[in-house]
C-alpha cells in the first residue's frame, strides 16, 4: 500500500525499491545525455527529446518537464508531500499504524471543523467508516456515513468533490470506531481506484488521512462536535444481527 502514497523513487519506499547501484536513476540519465549533448553540440536534439532511464523511451518535452519537477521535489528529501507530488500535506501529521497512510490527531480534526485552516481548504470532507447504527448513536459533526466500498466510488469518485477556489485544497479524513482496520482500509482503497483513473502522478483526492484513534478518542476530547453527542460501539449487544449483515457486505 505505500507504494500507492509515495512515489516508487523514494529511499525506503517498500521492498520493491531498486538500488540506485544497480539502474541508473531518471537524473543520473538526464546529466548523462546532457554531458554527450555538449559534446557533439546537438542542440536540435536538446530542444526536441528528453530521455528517460536507461535510455528504454523517449518522452514529449511537456511531460518531461512534469516529470523533473516531481523529481526535483522528491530530491529535496520530503517525504511528506500528497500523493500528486504537488505541495507538501497542510495538516501536521502524527505517527500511526500504517506506515504508508498520514494519520492526523483528534485535535487536528476539531482545527479543521472551527476553520483554524479555512483559508488553505475549500472543502473537507469526513468519511464516517463505521456502520449506519454506529453512526446513527453519535458521530462527528457533517460526517458522511460510507461504510461499504461502493459506497465511497459513488460519493468521492462518480461524483467528486471540486474545490470552490482557485488554489484551495480538498481533503479527506478517513475514520472508523478506532481507525486500526475500516478506516484506513477505505483510505487505501480511494487511493488505489484514484490512481486507476489517472495518468500517474495525476489524482482528483492526493490529500488523504486517517483519524488517529477513530471516533472513540475523538468523543473523549470534543463531545461537543458529535451529533448526537453520543457513542455506540460496533459490538453493542442491541445490534448484533446489524453486525453480521455488514461484516457479510463488507466481505
Amino acid at each position: 500500500c505505500r507504494q500507492l502514497f509515495r512515489s516508487p523513487s523514494v529511499p525506503g519506499s517498500g521492498p520493491g525499491h531498486v538500488p540506485k547501484r544497480g539502474r541508473p536513476s531518471y537524473r543520473d540519465s538526464r546529466a548523462e545525455a546532457k554531458r554527450q549533448r555538449t559534446v557533439t553540440g546537438s542542440l536540435e536534439q536538446e530542444a526536441s527529446l528528453e530521455p528517460v532511464g536507461d535510455g528504454e523511451a523517449w518522452l514529449e518535452p511537456c511531460r518531461s518537464a512534469r516529470l523533473e519537477e516531481i523529481e526535483d521535489l522528491l530530491a529535496r528529501d520530503d517525504q511528506e508531500l500528497v500523493g500528486d507530488f504537488s505541495k507538501p500535506h497542510l495538516l501536521p501529521t502524527v505517527e500511526g499504524k500504517e506506515p504508508g497512510l498520514k494519520y492526523i490527531s483528534p485535535g487536528t480534526l476539531a482545527a479543521v471543523l472551527t476553520g483554524h485552516f479555512s483559508g488553505s481548504i475549500a472543502s473537507g470532507v469526513v468519511v464516517d467508516c463505521r456502520y449506519p447504527y454506529e453512526y446513527e448513536g453519535g458521530h462527528v459533526k457533517g460526517a458522511v456515513n460510507l461504510p461499504l466500498e461502493r459506497d465511497v466510488e459513488e460519493f468521492l469518485l462518480e461524483r467528486p468533490v471540486a474545490a470552490q477556489e482557485a488554489g484551495k485544497r480538498v481533503i479527506v479524513i478517513f475514520h472508523c470506531e478506532f481507525s486500526v482496520e475500516r478506516g484506513p482500509k477505505m483510505c487505501k482503497f480511494l487511493r488505489e481506484r484514484d490512481r486507476s483513473c489517472h495518468e500517474y502522478p495525476q489524482l482528483r483526492y492526493p490529500e488523504l488521512y486517517v483519524l488517529k484513534g477513530g471516533y472513540r478518542e475523538f468523543f473523549l476530547h470534543f463531545p461537543s462536535h458529535c451529533e448526537p453527542r453520543g457513542y455506540r460501539p460496533m459490538e453493542h449487544p442491541a445490534f448484533k444481527e446489524e453486525l453480521r449483515k455488514f461484516r457479510g457486505q463488507s466481505r
